[in-house]
């Protein structure tokens, strides 16, 4: 194969485009496409910086061409001695003010917005308990999923985080184990989660940016804490307000595990029962459990955090998370036979959450459902 191509003007090429290509990004997961008001601000900062290099960048290269150019030996001679500047007051003025000018024209937006964004004090009340009027949400990160408690509705779910649309959505963050960061590009910057204590912003998701993201954004963790640091990765279903609360009464009603209909998904249920139910609950409860809540499972985009949502990837999943997501601590819990695994899988797909809303017959027992329509039959 001939490489002759890439000398000259053709590295060139491949250089430049490589240079336009890393600044590629899609809807969901690009900080160059900002989805609400604090992923705005901190670009604009971006702009104002890149336009300050920029035009330091063009003076000096101006300046430089036209000194190279107007002191060349064949102009001036071999006997032309410049003139000599140092000690000159009115330059040195000007080349010191004009970098303190500069660093103030990118300071004073810069300290605005971090004291701006960092203020969280609508989150509690005057007895500093979280404020029940505004969407707070406590962020737990583990080795190497996300847990996700909405105090005020007490609802808890994990690696699948939804929030309301064209609002401030409050965020509490901790770690569990090690230090992690939460990061949603899209929406903003990120911070941090200590294990010692709790930090604090909000972020704000618009409507029209959801949509044209189809709802679902990305986030990921930011702080190198272990092997499998790349694969810990979240989704974020940005929705209007409406049906973000319609979500969170459906998520408020199951007040049971969702039965399982099928006759292998009720085999997989009373296996999970045996074999999993121990770290991983099914019904929306209190937080800090040593697994990802599953309660809504069959409703979410993706199996760990970035595998696709189908049955095939569950298995596998089940049956060597090692595999995919080293040294994480579901590895070696249990062993399960094939059989198992895919019964199991069967009942993890039908625990859905959002095709029952408003439907509260989904979340009953079989023998009510038969109960009632016995009594229906006898009243007609």
């Amino acid at each position: 194969m001939n490489f002759s191509f890439l000398k000259g003007k053709g590295l060139l090429l491949v250089s430049a485009l490589t240079l336009f290509l890393a600044g590629c990004g899609t809807n969901e997961l690009s900080t160059l496409r900002p989805a609400g008001e604090v992923g705005r601000e901190q670009f604009n900062l971006m702009v104002i910086s890149i336009i300050i290099m920029i035009l330091v960048i063009v003076v000096v290269t101006i300046l430089f061409t036209i000194a190279v150019l107007k002191s060349r030996r064949s102009k001036k001679g071999e006997d032309f001695e410049p003139k000599e500047v140092a000690g000159n007051h009115t330059l040195e003025v000007i080349w010191t003010s004009i970098p303190i000018l500069l660093l103030l024209i990118l300071a004073v937006p810069t300290v605005y917005f971090v004291f701006k964004q960092a203020d969280t004090e609508a989150s509690t009340d005057a007895d500093g308990n979280v404020n029940a009027e505004e969407t707070v949400i406590n962020v737990r990160a583990y080795q190497y999923w996300w847990e996700f408690e909405y105090p005020t509705e007490q609802v808890v779910t994990s690696q699948e985080l939804v929030v309301p649309t064209d609002k401030k959505v409050y965020f509490n963050l901790q770690g569990a184990d090690v230090k992690h960061s939460f990061w949603v590009p899209a929406a903003g910057g990120k911070m941090d989660t200590n294990i010692d204590g709790i930090n604090s912003f909000y972020l704000v998701f618009d409507d029209d940016a959801a949509q044209d993201a189809d709802r679902l954004f990305y986030g990921k963790c930011a702080e190198l804490c272990g092997p499998s640091h790349a694969l810990m990765d979240f989704k974020v279903k940005a929705l209007p307000e409406e049906e973000y609360d319609q979500w969170l009464a459906d998520m408020k009603a199951v007040e049971e595990p969702v039965q399982a209909s099928s006759e292998d998904a009720q085999r997989g249920e009373e296996i999970f029962n045996n074999s999993c139910m121990g770290c991983h609950a099914t019904t929306p409860t209190s937080p800090g459990a040593m697994g990802p809540n599953l309660t809504n499972f069959g409703d979410r985009e993706l199996i760990a955090g970035f595998l696709e949502h189908d049955q095939e990837n569950l298995e596998a999943w089940i049956k060597d998370p090692e595999a995919f997501k080293p040294d994480n601590n579901m590895t070696g819990n249990y062993e399960l036979s094939d059989e198992e695994i895919e019964a199991v899988a069967t009942y993890l797909m039908e625990l859905k959450v959002e095709e029952g809303s408003g439907d509260v017959s989904t979340l009953r027992e079989p023998a009510e459902d038969e109960a009632a329509e016995e009594s229906e039959e006898g009243g007609n």
